[in-house]
């Protein structure tokens, strides 16, 4: 027998006895899928959230329960705030939506109360109150509050999302090891915290994390031609209609007329 046809002879040993091992196989694998395919995350689809009246979008697992309350900033304004939360499993998600537009107005009343030569409560003529500080330092100050947390702050970086920019956290939550992953981001005097925390040992919530976008006042989704930061002059944004579905970003749900 020639060197030749004993190799052809050997590799058609070998495919025969693989086919027979996949197929061998083939009823495990059947149930894995099925298993997998039955369970709550595989079934649970995510849907594509879009809010016109905070101008955001971001995936979330189902539809987000909504929770209006007041927040007071660093300055002592008390302000509107919403939570956009959701739940799968043990994972938690939410966008929490903080108005910081009325800043201006409350810490201008309020510095008419200080006493006299308070600089440290009245501020300065253009400034009282400290508002522009309050607004300027908005990210600054809600990512301090996230390292205060009970947790180890393992990440913490500057980032854009359609080039508006903000910062981004990773912490480790001391009580159940939990990985919180964040996103601070100041928008049109609007702040908007994203945070999504998933158990110890699952992967970083990136689908979630990834998703959050902007859209404009005809709820449109939103994208600038450069870096947009929220102290200074809006940026030409990108040229789309609603029709045009670029971006990755989604648009908000027409109202009927």
């Amino acid at each position: 027998m020639s060197v030749n046809s004993a190799r052809v002879g050997s590799r058609r040993k070998f495919r025969s006895w693989l086919g027979g091992y996949i197929m061998r196989l083939m009823p495990l694998i059947s149930a894995v899928l099925v298993a997998f395919a039955s369970s709550p995350s595989f079934a649970q689809e995510w849907i594509e959230f879009a809010n016109q009246q905070d101008r955001f979008t971001c995936n979330f697992p189902s539809q987000p329960k909504v929770a209006e309350t007041t927040f007071r900033t660093e300055r002592g304004a008390d302000v509107p705030m919403r939570v956009y939360s959701a739940t799968q499993g043990q994972s938690r998600y939410s966008v929490t939506v903080i108005d910081y537009s009325q800043v201006r107005r409350i810490l201008a009343e309020k510095a008419k109360t200080c006493p006299a030569g308070a600089e440290p409560c009245s501020g300065a003529p253009g400034n009282e109150g400290h508002w522009i500080d309050d607004v300027r330092g908005a990210v600054i100050h809600a990512s301090w509050q996230l390292m205060k947390r009970d947790a180890r702050l393992t990440s913490f970086e500057w980032n854009l999302v359609d080039q508006v920019e903000g910062q981004q956290l990773q912490l480790t939550n001391t009580a159940d090891k939990s990985r919180t992953f964040a996103g601070i981001y100041m928008h049109e005097n609007k702040l908007y915290i994203i945070e999504g925390t998933v158990p110890a040992g699952y992967p970083e919530p990136g689908f979630f994390q990834q998703s959050l976008g902007w859209l404009d006042e005809n709820g449109v989704g939103l994208r600038y031609q450069s870096v947009y930061n929220n102290n200074y002059p809006a940026p030409p944004r990108v040229k789309r209609g609603r029709e045009e579905q670029g971006q990755g970003r989604i648009d908000a749900p027409v109202k009927p007329r």
